[in-house]
């Protein structure tokens, strides 16, 4: 029997319309061969022969994400070093490190493809303090190479705003700081990011060889708009930089409002919010004053990616899920990161509906003064792709008026 009241259960859903948002499109054809050129370009990236190189890589779903961390690899091997890799994603995958293991052999960096052995540790050494007194943690595996090289996406973070957000910095205070580390940095409060990180990263760089890392920056069609290598020296000059230059070609929804947003689907891969706030608009700590998207009434989330490994951190950002979400969300996975990151807003289970169409009709329902006929839906694979969108028929004529859409009838 359906929860919902007869008023509810008699509303029509909307006729969706196939939509473009229209965004530049400039992106590297050949990522490996560019990342090749500017590691050979940065003197940076030349080390001793011999030494031993801990590769860091994270959870997240970064575009040819292989090619660039092979790229760094093969630079290394022919130099004469030993690199292995090191998966450095804070409390990812439930905290587990078979799990974390997994999630980076999920986008393609397994030791047959990268031709090094992957070295998976939850243990972490405490290589100092920070300047605000912080303990810095570091994973135990990458503790004993004579050098580290972080590979990340430089992006707005979801939850803070600052000069250095997601990016070199934050996978050395946070990613490689493994569950210890940060469970750690998160108890200073999300508010206080934007001191915090680079000040736990400026502690690793001063404790440990870092060389140089790889940063690679996205356009709004997830493409690979440029690859930096950055001397590790440099990271929290050059940081900034390339963050401005990220959120320049950040995607968004170019609507002022929107009643129902249908997100097909949510995870760690997409975002570590599940779903982006830069997008939604709706982050652990609320609406950021930066934010500049459009007014949300109610958020439906349809289900989980594969690749979040049935982790729901960011579910609490929805007003309704399926059951079918629900049911694949696994409560150890979703608490042990919503609780190391003090984001417990994240792991939150909203309404839960049984079929999609009884989670619409209830978003719909619920949308105050809101002529059911007359919606304005938008549906979204997810936060990272925003190109191709749907639309109810209500928001077409806006479209239409607008040089940042195209309609598709």
């Amino acid at each position: 029997m359906s929860l919902l009241p007869q008023e509810a259960r008699r509303i029509r859903l909307p006729r969706m319309i196939h939509v473009t948002q229209n965004f530049p499109d400039q992106h590297v054809e050949d990522v490996y061969a560019c990342t090749r050129e500017r590691l050979r370009g940065e003197p940076a990236a030349r080390l001793e022969a011999g030494a031993s190189v801990a590769v860091l890589v994270g959870s997240r779903g970064i575009c040819r994400l292989t090619e660039v961390v092979k790229a760094a690899i093969d630079h290394l091997l022919e130099q004469g070093t030993r690199p292995y890799i090191v998966p450095s994603m804070g409390s990812h995958g439930g905290g587990v490190a078979e799990e974390q293991r997994k999630i980076i052999e999920g986008y393609g960096v397994t030791e047959e493809a990268m031709g090094v052995p992957i070295r998976s540790n939850m243990e972490t050494v405490v290589i100092g303090v920070s300047g605000e007194g912080i303990p810095v943690h570091m994973d135990y595996e990458a503790s004993q190479a004579d050098y580290i090289v972080p590979i990340v996406r430089i992006k707005a973070h979801t939850d803070f705003d600052g000069p250095i957000e997601s990016g070199y910095c934050k996978m050395l205070a946070i990613g490689l700081g493994k569950h210890n580390g940060c469970a750690r940095v998160h108890r200073e409060g999300l508010g206080n990011f934007a001191t915090v990180i680079p000040s736990v990263a400026s502690t690793v760089l001063e404790r440990r060889r870092v060389p140089f890392g790889v940063g690679i920056i996205e356009n709004a069609h997830e493409h690979v708009y440029a690859v930096h290598v950055t001397p590790g020296e440099r990271f929290l000059d050059q940081e900034p930089e390339l963050l401005a230059l990220s959120k320049r070609l950040m995607p968004r929804l170019c609507f002022p409002h929107i009643d129902v947003l249908v997100v097909e689907r949510i995870g760690k891969d997409i975002t570590g919010a599940g779903m982006d706030p830069n997008i939604t608009g709706r982050s652990a700590l609320g609406v950021s004053s930066c934010f500049s998207g459009p007014a949300i009434t109610n958020i439906v989330a349809l289900s989980l990616t594969e690749g979040t490994h049935h982790n729901a951190s960011g579910v609490g950002s929805a007003d309704f899920i399926t059951r079918a979400l629900f049911d694949d969300i696994d409560l150890t996975a979703t608490y042990t990161n919503c609780i190391a990151a003090g984001a417990l807003r994240f792991c939150k289970i909203p309404a839960v509906l049984e079929s999609e169409e009884e989670a619409l009709r209830a978003a719909i329902h619920t949308c105050p003064r809101v002529d059911p006929d007359q919606v304005k839906m938008v549906r979204i694979q997810d936060t990272l792709h925003l190109v191709d969108i749907q639309v109810s028929e209500s928001l077409v004529p806006y479209c239409e008026k607008e040089a940042c859409f195209t309609v598709h009838r």
